[in-house]
């Protein structure tokens, strides 16, 4: 039986042959473990986008694949752990979305209305993914708390603008609680749905809901005007 350690050769440190490969081949596994999860999730939004979201498969994704499907739950145990993943990526790409749109306003109201007409706009351009988010269209389905994450950041920077809004004299001291929130969320939640239910097709800018947005936006502000 051999047996390899790390040596000093010249003083620098020398790392084992098989040390070395046995590191490379494990990252070559990582790497290609990452690639199969990225595939399978690439074609479960290219499923959303031409079926919508209950048309998601463990099957239809490995026939895509070209691969068995027992194969693929050595990547996703159930189609839950599937979703899962995609509520997660949804989640992140929105709120960079969101915070990429906040840059250029002023704290405060000017930051909560930019962002919740940003929530609209990612909505319309992600159609499959935003009601994966904000619907329930997957019976029995619950996102883990990792995956819901990044939605709770976004509620939580909207509860910091509310504060922001009224300390600055912006809105009422009422705008500061949980049911201007609540409010709020209806209204652009509204918005979006009447848009994407009535004519998913339509874009931000074209759809008959969506550019009634600010004018719903402005009565909220009005509501809790200081």
């Amino acid at each position: 039986m051999s047996f390899c350690g790390v040596g000093i050769v010249s003083g620098r440190q020398q790392l084992c042959p098989v040390a070395v490969a046995t590191a490379y081949s494990s990252a070559r596994r990582t790497d290609r473990r990452q690639s199969t999860i990225d595939e399978a999730l690439g074609h479960a939004r290219n499923i959303i986008d031409e079926q919508g979201v209950g048309a998601v498969s463990i099957s239809e994704i490995a026939r895509r694949m070209q691969m068995r499907p027992p194969s693929l739950y050595k990547y996703f145990p159930s189609l839950n752990a599937l979703y899962d993943r995609l509520f997660e990526m949804g989640n992140v790409e929105l709120s960079r979305y969101v915070d990429d749109a906040r840059l250029s306003r002023e704290p405060g109201l000017d930051q909560l209305l930019e962002q919740s007409r940003a929530i609209i706009r990612w909505s319309m351009a992600e159609p499959g993914l935003a009601a994966l988010l904000f619907w329930r269209p997957v019976p029995g389905f619950e996102p883990s708390e990792a995956a819901f994450a990044p939605a709770r950041a976004i509620v939580d920077q909207a509860r910091e603008d509310l504060a922001t809004a009224v300390a600055r004299g912006e809105l009422s001291p009422g705008a500061d609680s949980e049911d201007a929130l609540r409010l709020l969320t209806s209204v652009v939640s509204g918005i979006g749905s009447q848009q994407m239910s009535n004519e998913p097709g339509a874009t931000y800018e074209t759809g008959p809901y969506t550019g009634l947005l600010d004018d719903a936006l402005q009565m909220w502000v009005r509501h809790y005007s200081p």
